[in-house]
């Protein structure tokens, strides 16, 4: 196997150059392989609108919301579940080119391992931002609107993908650790829907029973529904929970992000490596 270091003759703008050009060439590869398999953005395309049409026009003529309609209520839950149960395809892909060789065929090149999984994580971004834009679209065409500004707005979904992104990197490690991708979904699945369901996402926390009710108010995914809903000036019943979170739902969600990051970027990164060691 090649492999290629960095030595002290090599200049640290061209070892980033090269490091860059890599991963480019790693998200290319994967965008013309969803572009081949367009069906592999199903759940960020087809799944946000029926979720949308589902808990607006279903479930939410039965649920109703102080100080404002559940639509307006709605829309930050369906943006935050969308994009975290979107981020099991992380583990899907990282199982699937573990298993079909193509990580061993990478291995053979003369480039920094890291690139893949860093590759995957913004590709997988990616996807979570045409997700984003459906969900607005849909959101829009049943009638939710903001109401503060766009910088605000900006805010919320900027919290909402960098907590997305986080949960990749999670979701990473879950890909590295299943023997086939079967498993990986499987476990995803298992993770992805209590963390969705059991949340402010789609009901407000306060008829849950109270043990569940302090489960639900301490889940990131909460948190982060919380701070959307805070920036996007929707109604946010959470405000009125004394929880930490609930009070400081934008530092609570940036708080959530950084760790998730800090644990589990260089977690993927070891567990990659003794995946793939001979």
């Amino acid at each position: 196997m090649s492999v290629r270091t960095l030595t002290l003759g090599d200049a640290p703008p061209a070892w980033f150059g090269q490091r860059l050009r890599e991963i480019l060439v790693l998200i290319r590869r994967n965008l013309i392989h969803i572009l081949r398999e367009p069906m592999q953005l199903s759940d960020v395309t087809i799944q946000p609108i029926l979720f949308t049409f589902l808990f607006i026009y279903v479930f939410g003529s039965g649920i109703p919301i102080p100080g404002g309609s559940y639509t307006g209520f709605a829309l930050a839950g369906l943006l935050a579940m969308n994009l975290i149960m979107s981020s099991n395809g992380t583990a899907v892909g990282l199982s699937t080119d573990l298993n079909t060789g193509l990580i061993d065929r990478f291995r053979a090149l003369p480039m920094w391992q890291p690139s893949i999984l860093i590759a995957r994580s913004v590709t997988d971004l990616l996807s979570a931002l045409i997700c984003t834009a459906i969900v607005l679209l849909a959101g829009f065409a049943v009638g939710w609107r903001p109401s503060t500004g766009l910088l605000s707005v900006l805010g919320g979904l900027g919290i909402a993908l960098l907590f997305t992104y986080a949960i990749c990197w999670t979701f990473g490690c879950v890909g590295l650790i299943a023997r086939n991708v079967e498993a990986a979904m499987s476990i995803g699945f298992i993770v992805l829907f209590p963390m969705a369901f059991v949340s402010n996402a789609m009901v407000p926390t306060q008829g849950m029973p109270a043990w569940l009710r302090v489960i639900a108010d301490w889940n990131p995914v909460s948190a982060v529904t919380s701070a959307c809903r805070q920036l996007f000036g929707n109604p946010n019943p959470s405000a009125l929970i004394q929880d930490w979170p609930m009070q400081h739902p934008v530092a609570a969600a940036l708080l959530w992000s950084a760790a998730l990051l800090a644990i589990c970027v260089p977690l993927a990164v070891f567990l990659f490596r003794r995946r793939t060691s001979d």
